[in-house]
């Protein structure tokens, strides 16, 4: 935000000798569209909209094609005879069949079965508004039924369009309607039109067809229904039956022969359990793996019970000797678990063995069941032999009525639709852009006469925009370093902060914009107010800077804002500094801080009070004010200023404050600045960003050279900085979020 007013450096020299001319233009092309967007955009959408309104008052029009084809393939009814002959088509014939197309019957007929004389388009006044407009003033008379018809004919036959694509075969059929189905509806009816007249042509001989295979169908129908007949008799007789497409007695022998297999197998199985059972039995006490593969709990537990015997016993008996009671009780406690033991096996083997008893059973009944189904099938095979010459009969006489009746079904199909040597390859249908008018062509005119008109007319608005925006135009017209460039303080918010106020008493709360740097120290407003202090300081190295004016061109610009809040910003710092309400004429400094002061600037020039006793401190940022006391009777303003009073007031601030912060009055109304110059050692000018004219600036700083001489710089008061981003892009909210953000500073 800072900027010194020095000439360029040699780096930008350097970077203007790179930068040519056009790039120098397409740049300040590019900023006056940034900066006029909106308008710009503004501009554009009236041209598209009032585009969209001819559009949608414009009646509009829909072209749907169909495209046919003349087929030069043979049209057959049976596969071995040509009952219609050979088509033979060639160029002569293709545009035969165009003007045949072009005939009234073809758009006739069309009118007649889409009711086209009912239809407002084609017997009305014409379609959009100018239609409506001349409908409406001519007014409807009675016609009659042949009239509508001519009118129809005529507009049908000036929207319709049919020609041949080059040397093809293909005929291309076009409809033209304010309706889009229609359109296609209508292209398509002439194509079905121009079909069903061919096919009248053809309808006889297929008729006569069709009466001959008809009664070619009955005769074999009977023959095939008599040879049907004799196979179910057959097998009625010989107790034939099929069973999904078997013959019961194949089916039913294998699966007898499957039920044997398995029953084998089961018989195996169970034969080999009871021979393993037979050997445990023999051991008495089976084994670990044996007691747990025979799967039998009461067989586990026992064993289990056995073997804690067994180990007792032999340690009672090598402690005790096996005489002992003890020992003598083991033993007759496993004697009886041995015997329940082996009654358990024995229970276990007669399980089994029944098992094998009633698995040998089932075998030996499965086998006589298979006996018997072999002996059944051997007579059933005897009579196939007849079986299966009675069904080649009758699936022959029922395979030619099938194919007779299939030729019979197409012959009745063509009938109520034959083939014809035309057919459609590419139905009409609903078109979904209109053919006229042309809306991307008017769209897109529209599109550009806006981008132009919008550009001339944001180079007018640029032209026209004699306001100050930014620091290169401060720099520019002024010859002045731009040094801040501070944005619009929101009062809502700023009268929302606890109330600091440099009053007596704490029962008048007013507005903290002017003390907005202390309670938000890291807002965007306070950083700009801290860039103007470092310029304030740096411009000390060069001169003495001590006693500072604030002042402005008009009036309401925000200079006591800006003021207060720089006086406030340097005493919180630490600094002694002694805010002074200059502006004599209207002292809205001294009415918004301190209304109740009976004693100001007026009296201690005048000596009728002591600067101590007119001074009021800010208990926070230790302030000093001077408020300019009762000004309502004083005339002569600018004598005052100008006293020497006035200047040994200034240099005994001096003396005792490290600043002396003047809030001016503007130098448009009053010529009081004007009169400070002699004690004052620079002067920072406020002008409010987009509203103070250029040329009103110009104008006061030129009359007054003593102020311009000593001139600090200009701050550029009350950005938007929504708008200022499309002056210089460094000073939007995107720039100042994205970097300024890290440093914990807010809006």
């Amino acid at each position: 935000m800072l900027q010194v007013n020095k000439p360029k450096s040699e780096i930008n020299r350097e970077l203007i000798k790179f930068e040519g001319p056009d790039s120098q233009a397409l740049a300040s092309y590019l900023d006056i569209v940034r900066r006029q967007f909106p308008t710009m955009v503004a501009i554009v959408s009236a041209c598209v909209i009032l585009a969209l309104l001819y559009l949608f008052t414009a009646a509009p029009q829909f072209t749907s094609t169909a495209s046919m084809v003349i087929d030069t393939r043979k049209v057959q009814l049976f596969q071995q005879q040509s009952v219609l002959g050979d088509v033979a088509v060639d160029s002569a014939t293709v545009e035969t069949q165009v003007e045949i197309l072009k005939s009234e019957n073809i758009s006739l007929a069309v009118i007649r079965d889409l009711h086209l004389i009912d239809d407002p388009e084609f017997t009305g006044s014409g379609g959009g508004l100018l239609g409506a407009m001349i409908g409406t003033v001519t007014g409807g008379h009675a016609s009659s039924e042949f009239e509508l018809t001519r009118k129809a004919l005529q507009r049908f036959e000036r929207n319709r369009t049919v020609k041949r694509l080059g040397l093809t075969y293909v005929m291309e059929i076009g409809f033209t309607s304010r309706d889009p189905v229609k359109a296609a509806r209508i292209a398509n009816a002439v194509a079905d039109a121009y079909i069903v007249d061919q096919l009248e042509a053809k309808y006889q001989a297929t008729r006569r067809a069709s009466v001959w295979l008809q009664d070619r169908i009955k005769e074999l129908r009977t023959q095939a229904s008599t040879a049907q007949k004799a196979v179910v008799d057959f097998k009625q007789v010989n107790n034939i039956v099929d069973a999904g497409g078997r013959l019961m007695n194949e089916q039913q022998l294998a699966e007898v022969n499957s039920q044997l297999i398995l029953a084998r197998a089961a018989t195996a199985e169970a034969k080999a359990r009871l021979d393993r059972m037979n050997d445990i039995v023999k051991q008495e006490i089976p084994d670990a793996s044996v007691a747990d593969a025979l799967k039998n709990d009461t067989i586990v537990k026992l064993r289990g019970q056995y073997v804690d015997m067994a180990s007792k016993e032999a340690i009672w008996a090598a402690k005790y000797g096996s005489d002992h009671l003890a020992a003598v009780n083991l033993r007759r406690q496993m004697t009886e678990i041995k015997k329940n033991i082996i009654d358990e096996l024995r229970r276990i083997q007669e399980s089994y063995k029944s098992d094998y008893d009633i698995a040998v059973t089932r075998e030996e009944s499965i086998k006589a069941s298979l006996a018997n189904v072999v002996s059944e099938s051997q007579l059933t095979n005897q009579a196939q032999i007849q079986l299966r010459e009675l069904e080649s009969t009758a699936q022959s006489y029922q395979a030619m009525y099938d194919n007779f009746l299939q030729r019979y079904m197409e012959s009745v199909q063509q009938q109520s639709f034959p083939i014809t040597e035309a057919r459609v390859i590419s139905a009409a249908t609903t078109p979904l852009v209109k053919s006229s008018p042309k809306s991307m062509v008017i769209l897109g005119a529209a599109l550009l006469g806006g981008l132009m008109l919008s550009f001339g007319a944001a180079m007018a608005r640029e032209l026209t925009d004699k306001v100050f925006r930014t620091t290169g135009q401060v720099e520019e017209v002024l010859g002045a370093s731009c040094i801040a460039i501070l944005p619009t303080l929101d009062e809502a918010a700023a009268s929302s902060m606890l109330p600091g106020k440099l009053v007596k008493k704490s029962d008048n709360p007013q507005p903290n914009l002017l003390r907005y740097v202390v309670n938000t120290p890291l807002s965007r407003f306070a950083e700009a107010v801290r860039s103007l202090k470092v310029a304030v300081d740096l411009n000390s190295i060069v001169r003495e800077n001590r006693a500072l004016a604030v002042t402005s061109t008009l009036p309401s610009e925000g200079k006591s804002t800006l003021t207060s809040n720089l006086a406030q910003l340097m005493a919180h710092s630490g600094a002694r500094v002694i805010l002074v309400d200059a502006d004599l004429r209207n002292p809205s400094l001294s009415r918004a801080l301190v209304p109740d002061a009976e004693i100001g600037l007026v009296d201690v020039i005048a000596q009728k009070a002591q600067l101590e006793d007119a001074l009021i401190v800010d208990p926070e940022t230790k302030l000093s004010m001077l408020p300019a006391g009762k000004t309502s009777k004083l005339l002569h303003t600018n004598e005052i200023l100008a006293s020497q009073p006035m200047r040994d007031l200034v240099a005994l601030l001096r003396s005792k404050y490290d600043y002396v912060v003047l809030d001016m009055p503007p130098m448009a109304p009053v010529v009081d600045v004007r009169v400070t110059s002699s004690f004052v050692d620079s002067y920072v000018f406020v002008i409010e960003w987009g509203k103070t004219k250029m040329d009103v600036v110009k104008h006061n700083l030129r009359g007054a050279p003593e102020i311009q001489d000593k001139l600090l710089g200009v701050v550029l008061n009350k950005a938007d900085t929504k708008l200022l981003a499309r002056y210089e892009s460094y000073h939007g909210r995107y720039y100042y979020q994205k970097y300024y953000a890290r440093y914990g500073y807010t809006e």
